[in-house]
């Protein structure tokens, strides 16, 4: 992987024993000097005490340092919650020498347990000390829960002969469907911005990465998305033309890491696409899109390698969007294993479930209802799925 180093950012990652296999996780990103902040959140109604206060403090516009834990939600935790949430971020902005509001907090692992403040405090100075340039992708490797390998990507672009660089790293592998899962995503650029337009940038990126996938339909309690844009590369995203080149590789960076947490699903043995076409609206196609995603028994039979189609027939049946079942033809990449609502037959479905052995494949639904589509990522349902969550607090 080439190097995940942002011009005037500083990471690190540390133990301060907060998850029971002692492996790292705590991290700090840094950025030299006071950067322009932008955010997205969870949509649940059921909010984390770390996205309760950075929805607050992130309205200034400003942000110099981002800490982070996993192994504990924060969630669920009242009024002490919050204390702590603060209390975490005060500590990491004495230790690094800036103001508290210029500090924000990030946290995921379990649900409903209080931070051990007192630990992560413990070990903030000599984290905050040992920062270094090429220090994000530990971060990337602490926030891990259930996840099985650090998300991070680089890319650098030009602009007026000048160059730019974006760097991201996140977790995720359950509790998937983001909407804005449990998720966490982290952005570091050193291109100029406002407020304003970073925010719209990361919104539009965040609306084609993190809310075209689900793992298991699951919206989490602690879902954040933060890009840090501290201006040193003298790039400045006020220039329309240079916004809209650095909107295409922020896209290609959050796709990117999109389909890593879904690659990475828990339990997830297939990467699959779920096309729908020629809906009535994008609303409509979304949500065919989602309900075959979300299915149970669909995920089921991918992970089974069978290409059940009459439980995808019931999946866009139910969906609740206006529907001629007789008008809907199913692919299995380019297999046809149904037209205008009845199946073709054992050869198709063998030919289908030879796709099905792959570890990557596209079902596409065509309504011929209108003009409009969508495309959501998902994985299939393995029995390490139960397994992972079943005893993930125990």
């Amino acid at each position: 992987m080439t190097t995940l180093q942002v011009p005037g950012f500083i990471a690190g990652a540390a133990c301060a024993g907060i998850k029971k296999d002692k492996k790292s996780d705590l991290g700090i990103i840094f950025s030299e000097v006071p950067a322009c902040a932008a955010g997205v959140f969870t949509t649940n109604r059921v909010q984390a005490a770390p996205v309760l206060l950075d929805k607050e403090r992130i309205k200034s516009g400003l942000c110099q340092a981002i800490v982070v834990n996993s192994g504990n939600a924060n969630a669920c935790t009242g009024a002490r919650g919050l204390r702590d949430a603060c209390a975490v971020a005060k500590a990491a902005a004495d230790a690094l020498g800036i103001d508290d509001e210029l500090t924000l907090v990030a946290s995921t692992g379990v649900i409903g347990r209080p931070l051990d403040v007192s630990a992560i405090k413990s070990v903030l100075p000599q984290l905050a000390r040992e920062l270094t340039p090429s220090g994000l992708f530990d971060v990337a490797r602490a926030i891990m829960t259930t996840d099985t390998f650090p998300k991070a990507v680089l890319k650098k672009g030009t602009f007026d002969r000048k160059s730019f660089t974006v760097a991201a790293v996140a977790k995720g592998a359950g509790m998937i469907r983001p909407d804005m899962a449990t998720m966490l995503c982290f952005v570091c650029t050193d291109v100029a911005a406002t407020p304003e337009t970073l925010g719209n940038t990361l919104k539009r990126a965040v609306a084609g990465s993190f809310n075209t996938i689900t793992v298991d339909g699951d919206t989490s309690t602690n879902d954040t998305v933060i890009a840090l844009a501290n201006g040193l590369s003298g790039i400045n995203l006020t220039e329309p033309s240079c916004a809209g080149v650095f909107q295409k590789i922020l896209n290609e960076l959050l796709f990117t890491l999109a389909l890593q947490i879904v690659q990475d699903g828990e339990g997830a043995t297939k990467l699959v696409t779920i096309e729908v076409r020629s809906a009535p609206d994008e609303k409509s196609a979304r949500q065919v899109a989602y309900t075959v995603a979300n299915s149970p028994l669909v995920k089921t039979a991918l992970f089974g390698q069978d290409a059940n189609w009459g439980r995808i027939m019931a999946a866009v049946g139910r969906a609740g969007v206006p529907l001629n079942p007789e008008t809907v033809d199913i692919f299995f990449d380019n297999v046809c294993v149904v037209r205008d609502g009845q199946g073709r037959g054992n050869a198709a479905e063998e030919e289908a479930n030879r796709v099905l052995r792959g570890d990557r494949f596209t079902i596409s639904i065509d309504l011929k209802l209108g003009s409009k589509g969508a495309t959501i990522h998902t994985c299939d349902l393995s029995t390490d799925y139960i397994r992972i969550n079943s005893h993930y607090r125990t």
